[in-house]
């Protein structure tokens, strides 16, 4: 029993918490949506004082074997594409921790040839001595799988649904192995029995109508709420980008919708964690960064060695999956996206100070588990011996 078994009946009755949150979605004036702005505010505030954590997205690879009509690694797309090297992904890493970043995410595309669970497993252990928290957004995977993922050092995992609407997603997702909805749908599950500490679920809005997506992903909030609760999780809510294959939003999602979202997502979800990457304009993320935003990217790059070059040398190209040589004299690999605000993370966090907000670039290190296993441990030995009963 997954969640992938319960969405449509959640969405066909919904739950009186969902009821609510569907009434913050509705239709309102200025004067409405400031005042939702303003509770969320201080919702943030209560239950995450005026911390913002930084993150950066460390591309590992842009190959791919699925065919989606909206993303720019699509097998589809004649992109030039590299996967790079341990070494060179701690190059990269090494670039980030030089910027201040003590979070980094590894994304990849899904591709088992390039980026199997081996290699994931030899770049986690590579960077889990200098970077205290790795999380992965790669393509999904049995809990076994994600096990010696978690032993190596990640402690975050990112699946994004994309759609939740069940009659578009087929449509969109043509060949590969993220076809499956029900598959992807009920990783974050599969991610949490692995131990993962971290959880974090999306929508790339623009693919269906914005209300309908967001209200599926409240209802899938509140049930890893309820299933998945010794994990922390997070939401983020990315708006389609210029890309290879030049695919164009289906639905429109404007600024307004963006933030009565985010404020929505807020009061009803006090204590999940809201990300606000650098897809959005610098002024845009500047004015939503105190209203309901826990975590933040900057500087971001979305293609595999982007922060040092790396991999430079090693280009191909690929037409409907079938690798040649690349020609083109580039330099660099294909971008997943194009990014909106390119400002450097210093840039950001005096931003986000002079809005009275405090940057937090570290927040988990597994020395804290550590510890508590040797406090364990500890409280074990300080336990008097069992006597044994005589008969």
């Amino acid at each position: 029993m997954g969640f992938s078994t319960q969405i449509d009946s959640a969405l066909a009755t919904p739950s009186a918490e969902l009821r609510a949150f569907r009434r913050l979605l509705e239709p309102c004036d200025d004067r409405g949506l400031e005042a939702l702005a303003l509770r969320s505010a201080s919702v943030t505030r209560r239950h995450f004082g005026k911390t913002m954590r930084m993150f950066a997205p460390l591309y590992l690879s842009n190959e791919c074997i699925n065919s989606c009509a909206y993303c720019g690694f699509s097998r589809d797309n004649a992109i030039l594409r590299v996967t790079l090297e341990i070494e060179q992904v701690a190059s990269e890493a090494r670039h980030l921790a030089a910027e201040g970043f003590r979070n980094v995410l590894l994304v990849a595309g899904e591709h088992p040839k390039f980026v199997s669970g081996g290699y994931l497993q030899k770049c986690l252990e590579r960077l889990s001595g200098e970077v205290p928290s790795l999380s992965l957004e790669v393509a999904p995977m049995e809990t076994e799988e994600y096990l010696p993922l978690v032993a190596a050092g990640a402690e975050g995992l990112v699946v994004y649904q994309e759609t939740y609407d069940r009659s578009v997603y087929p449509e969109l997702h043509t060949a590969g192995p993220k076809k499956d909805y029900n598959w992807r749908l009920d990783a974050p599950e599969r991610a949490h029995a692995a131990g993962f500490r971290r959880l974090g679920i999306g929508v790339l809005f623009g693919l269906s109508e914005w209300r309908g997506e967001a209200t599926a992903l409240a209802a899938h909030l509140l049930y890893l709420q309820r299933v998945c609760w010794t994990s922390q999780i997070t939401v983020s809510l990315p708006r389609l980008r210029p890309a290879a294959g030049s695919f164009e939003p289906r639905f429109s999602f404007d600024d307004r919708d963006l933030t009565q979202l985010i404020c929505a997502l807020r009061v009803s979800f006090p204590q999940v964690g809201i990300i606000l990457s650098t897809r959005e304009t610098a002024p845009l993320r500047d004015a939503l960064a105190p209203l309901g935003i826990t975590m933040m990217s900057a500087g971001s790059h979305t293609e595999p060695g982007g922060y040092t070059g790396q991999g430079a040398d090693q280009l191909h190209q690929t037409v409907k999956g079938k690798r040649i040589e690349a020609t083109c004299g580039s330099t660099s690999a294909t971008e997943q996206f194009s990014i909106s605000d390119e400002r450097t993370p210093a840039e950001v966090a005096s931003m986000l100070e002079a809005r009275g907000l405090e940057p937090v670039w570290k927040d988990w290190d597994a020395a804290i588990l550590r510890k508590d296993q040797v406090r364990s441990m500890n409280d074990e030995s300080r336990k008097p011996l069992a006597v044994a009963s005589i008969s």
